[in-house]
């Protein structure tokens, strides 16, 4: 659980779905996706509290590329809380560029940026699982590629005594309801209800609800 009676620094970080358009010049706009639903949700809750939310999600971003920017858009910030959502990229680049990360390349890169924050930052992690909802039979395939990343961020996870947010699970559990381009429409990128849904997963877990 995350103390909301604090001042709070809390970053997002992560591909597209973490981008979500978010400004490059204005912290402010967070962008269309989660972490302006958890801002607002936040500021609902806890008005009387000094609660900073900050989005350095790039769209296209695999995990290599955050151990590249982590002195930037991490270290150099200072936040008290660490959300991290990165891994489908890191599996889509292998069947539409040919360029592969394999699990171990991923846990490395994970890893990395996982221990800076314990050791550089001593700030609370919370972990995204990266998701897939197969829209189509191609992407079906795919799942012997993620599957095994999903396992790497568990793993982390309890190594780095993460927050663990099981949105993979999550999104396939609602998805029996509704069908999964409801989430999701190209199965990557979530809907306004999928970026809601990730919203409100992420306040349960972290007890910020």
């Amino acid at each position: 659980m995350i103390d909301p009676y604090t001042n709070l620094t809390i970053l997002f970080q992560g591909d597209s779905v973490t981008d979500a358009g978010r400004s490059r010049t204005n912290d402010a706009e967070l962008g269309g996706g989660y972490p302006m639903f958890i801002q607002g949700q936040l500021s609902a809750a806890h008005p009387a509290h000094n609660i900073t939310i900050l989005n350095r999600g790039i769209s296209g971003d695999r995990s290599i590329d955050l151990v590249n920017r982590w002195t930037e858009d991490c270290i150099d910030l200072k936040p008290d809380v660490v959300s991290i959502l990165i891994g489908v990229n890191d599996t889509w680049r292998r069947y539409d560029s040919n360029v592969p990360t394999s699990t171990e390349e991923y846990a490395q890169n994970f890893g990395t940026i996982l221990e800076r924050v314990k050791t550089e930052l001593d700030a609370k992690i919370v972990i995204i699982e990266p998701f897939l909802m197969p829209v189509s039979p191609a992407q079906n395939d795919w799942r012997e590629d993620l599957d095994p990343k999903i396992h790497v961020a568990r793993a982390l996870a309890q190594k780095y005594d993460a927050i663990y947010i099981p949105m993979d699970g999550i999104f396939a559990a609602a998805a029996c309801h509704t069908g999964l381009s409801y989430w999701a429409s190209d199965g990557v990128h979530p809907t306004s209800a999928g970026h809601s849904l990730i919203a409100q997963s992420w306040l349960k877990a972290t007890g910020l609800a």
